[in-house]
């Protein structure tokens, strides 16, 4: 990844990962089989909502498309920090090689991207049925569908590209310690040293926050017809229903930015380092463990069909 990018070449060969390590030693342990439990979780979850509408032809349907899309960059983006994370928590050598760090900051940020511009798509996807029902087999069709979600990973990687390009173009000279337990930007930029680093944190910052309020700004008008449609249906029942197809596509897009609102609008020095890890844990292993349970627990035909599929092998008198 890093001769692929073409990047600078600098004295810093290696990067040393602080994340846990100025938490108590006895803590760590702990820590390791909670975010063991959670990182299975989300696996499995993801894998069990693929699976239920890969087998139930009902739910080859535009929103389970995207639904299976989420899925699978929540499971890879999971993959690019997590193990990582894990093996730190139970190593005293938290080393992590240049190209390493280039290839997880990388993926991170693509898949983090594709995941926004996934949410983004499922919005549209239900202002589409929610107000326009009697052209929603014309405007998201197969191929419509399909380009929508090659969209979301085209710009995800061109995101992660343009980000760790930029990242790692510059010289890294002094001190190798990254706080954060992953090759993340801001503490990367404060270890670059050169009189591009401003130019390129503003750069930087310019296009994650350009992408992440775009989308944040299409859910919002996606639901502000959608909230309109919904109150101009007379029956309360029909009210229910409508706004039942979107309620968990909404908790995941209110965890998803009042997490990432948390973290990236603090006030700077607010927490001390063992807070800002804590915090961290809330977008890299926290959201995608509450996304599979949100989506299963809040989605009935899903939910329904997930009995179906499974339970009945298991339990067939019980279903």
């Amino acid at each position: 990844m890093a001769a692929t990018l073409g990047l600078n070449h600098s004295s810093v060969s290696e990067f040393i990962l602080v994340g846990f390590s100025t938490f108590p030693p006895h803590l760590l342990p702990a820590f390791f089989l909670l975010f063991l439990l959670m990182y299975l979780f989300t696996l499995l979850g993801n894998l069990l909502i693929m699976a239920t509408v890969w087998s139930e032809r009902g739910l080859h349907t535009p929103m389970y498309l995207f639904l299976c899309a989420l899925s699978i960059s929540e499971i890879l983006y999971t993959l690019a920090i997590t193990p990582r994370l894990l093996a730190d928590l139970l190593s005293t050598r938290r080393t992590i090689a240049f190209a390493a760090c280039t290839s997880q900051m990388f993926f991170s940020f693509t898949f983090g991207f594709t995941h926004s511009f996934l949410l983004t798509v499922m919005g549209y996807d239900r202002y589409v049925a929610i107000c326009h029902p009697l052209h929603y087999n014309v405007l998201m069709s197969p191929r419509g569908c399909t380009y929508l979600v090659a969209w979301s990973w085209a710009g995800g990687s061109i995101i992660g590209l343009v980000v760790a390009t930029a990242v790692f173009h510059l010289t890294f000279c002094g001190p190798n310690e990254i706080h954060h337990f992953l090759c993340h930007v801001p503490p990367l930029l404060k270890l670059a040293c050169g009189t591009d680093v401003p130019i390129v944190a503003l750069g930087v910052g310019l296009v994650c926050i350009t992408a992440l309020l775009g989308c944040f700004l299409l859910i919002l008008l996606s639901y502000a017809f959608i909230v309109a449609a919904i109150l101009r249906i007379p029956s309360a029942e029909g009210r229910h229903k409508a706004f039942s197809t979107c309620a968990s596509h909404l908790i995941v897009v209110i965890v998803h930015y009042g997490f990432a609102s948390v973290i990236y609008l603090k006030p700077k020095g607010l927490h001390s380092q063992e807070g800002n890890t804590l915090m961290a844990i809330t977008y890299t292993v926290l959201t995608p463990f509450l996304s599979p349970i949100i989506f299963s627990l809040r989605n009935k035909e899903l939910k329904i069909a997930m009995k179906k599929t499974f339970l009945s092998k298991l339990y067939p008198s019980s279903i």
